[in-house]
């Protein structure tokens, strides 16, 4: 159970540093007067779990203020609200904002999710934002301040409830689905497990580290870092981990990872099989990976004329990646020939979710906010016939072969499959698609933790009634 606890997190934690009330600003000028709302955020609660109403069932959204520094001046602010749907209903409006925590009751006829945002708005309609009040003239409030910058400053709330969630289904998936990906899995058996290394430098004095690069089909290979623990020179045996990696746009970077464990082995892969700097890259080769891995104006995996064909998408590569590197972990001697973890976050949660369903044995998979989940429901969100934000790859007829929540049937029960943060505010991975990726994972041996009020980027503070965990 240990194990289980570490292997499969509870989730992300909220970056969010203690701030001083009242401090001088870095230059040492002039005091800097904390301002009511400088620290304030929105806590929001249903009137029960949020996972469990019916349809038709009254749902209560209770917003209220949190971290706010005395009396709110009356007439001062404003909190503007948005309700939506996966239905394409949508309803806004305004209401004073005050200490009393804002009431908003709705509901929905048929299964799915109700989505509520809210935002503070001064006089003037505009968006209030947080001010960093802390001391900059430290080492530690210079930390803080650099986390506070990287944050979101509006004081807001953004989440949702679910209608008769369990009932929810994706569309048929392609009826050669399984015939398509033995097909693929074959273009990857005809490829031999060889690998190259360049040993470097440990951020643990007790493993090894390497830039690797394996063979695979597809266009580019397999790049990224191992690091082995140095008991396996003894002959111990260890877990093996493959961990993915989150949309990065056309950054193609896959800078060193700053730690790596004694008591597994690991490997951090890239999304496109870049060159890595240990094997020759170039600024040039970085460049020319960046232009090549664009398409008809696209960021890599948006090109609705490549996705077309399923063999041409540009996910093709990155599943025979995925799979190549739990091949390539298992013909380690090092492995233990028995635990064998994967996780990522968004696209990584992603790969996660192929890499449990890919044949390979994973038995421990952890995947956070899990992107392109029932892409089916795509078209519908882009054309703004449903909640959503704009994160959404067109669902034209090669992209149901790489959907999570198609992938998910695949999962052996012998996994234990971890949806470590579903977040109720998250329309770069709705609520629907994750609810629908949950409910097609067989069996038992899962879990899934709800967050209320949880973005893509962004988990509020804790409190009672905000995390709801299903599962086993």
């Amino acid at each position: 159970m240990d194990q289980m606890k570490q292997v499969c997190r509870k989730g992300e934690k909220t970056v969010r540093k203690a701030m001083v009330s009242a401090a001088f600003l870095a230059l040492g000028a002039l005091p800097l007067v904390a301002g009511v709302l400088d620290d304030a955020w929105l806590k929001g609660t249903t009137n029960k779990d949020p996972l469990t109403y019916k349809p038709g069932e009254e749902i209560v959204f209770s917003i209220e203020p949190m971290g706010v520094a005395g009396e709110i001046p009356e007439g001062a602010y404003t909190i503007k609200w948005k309700r939506s749907d996966d239905y394409g209903n949508f309803e806004s409006g305004e209401a004073p904002f005050t200490s009393a925590p804002f009431v908003y009751r709705t509901s929905l006829d048929k299964p799915g999710f109700v989505r509520l945002e809210a935002y503070v708005a001064d006089g003037e309609g505009k968006r209030v934002k947080r001010r960093f009040i802390g001391d900059a003239t430290t080492p530690e409030g210079r930390k803080a301040m650099n986390a506070f910058e990287k944050s979101k400053k509006d004081v807001f709330f953004d989440g949702g409830a679910g209608v008769d969630v369990d009932s929810l289904a994706t569309a048929p998936e392609p009826a050669d689905f399984d015939g398509f990906w033995a097909r693929q899995f074959a273009r990857l058996d005809a490829v031999p497990i060889r690998d190259e290394r360049v040993e470097i430098a440990s951020p643990n004095p007790a493993a090894r580290m390497y830039a690797v690069r394996v063979d695979c089909a597809g266009l580019r290979p397999v790049t990224g870092y191992l690091s082995v623990p140095k008991a396996a020179d003894g002959g111990a045996k260890f877990p093996c981990r493959l961990e993915t990696h989150g949309y990065s746009g056309d950054n193609c970077v896959h800078d060193r990872p700053k730690w790596c464990p004694a008591d597994e082995v690991f490997l951090s892969i890239n999304a496109h099989g870049l060159k890595l700097a240990e094997f020759g890259a170039t600024e040039a080769d970085t460049k020319a990976l960046r232009w090549e891995i664009r398409s008809n104006g696209h960021t890599y995996a948006f090109d609705p004329a490549q996705n077309k064909d399923p063999e041409t998408a540009y996910f093709n590569g990155m599943v025979l990646r995925v799979k190549r590197g739990l091949q390539y972990l298992k013909s380690l001697k090092e492995w233990n020939g028995r635990d064998l973890f994967a996780n990522g976050g968004s696209q990584g949660g992603l790969q996660t979710i192929w890499a449990a369903g890919c044949g390979e044995g994973v038995t421990v998979a952890d995947s956070a906010i899990t992107w392109c989940c029932d892409m089916y429901m795509n078209d519908a969100r882009l054309d703004k016939k449903a909640s959503g934000d704009h994160w959404y790859i067109r669902c034209v007829e090669g992209i149901p072969y790489y959907d999570a929540a198609n992938w998910a049937k695949r999962i052996p029960a012998t996994c234990r499959t971890c949806i470590s943060r579903a977040g109720l505010g998250d329309y770069c991975c709705p609520p629907m698609g994750l609810a629908k990726l949950w409910n097609n994972i067989p069996g038992e041996n899962k879990t899934i933790v709800w967050v209320q009020g949880s973005e893509h980027g962004y988990v509020p503070p804790p409190y009672e009634g905000r995390d709801f965990r299903r599962g086993r």
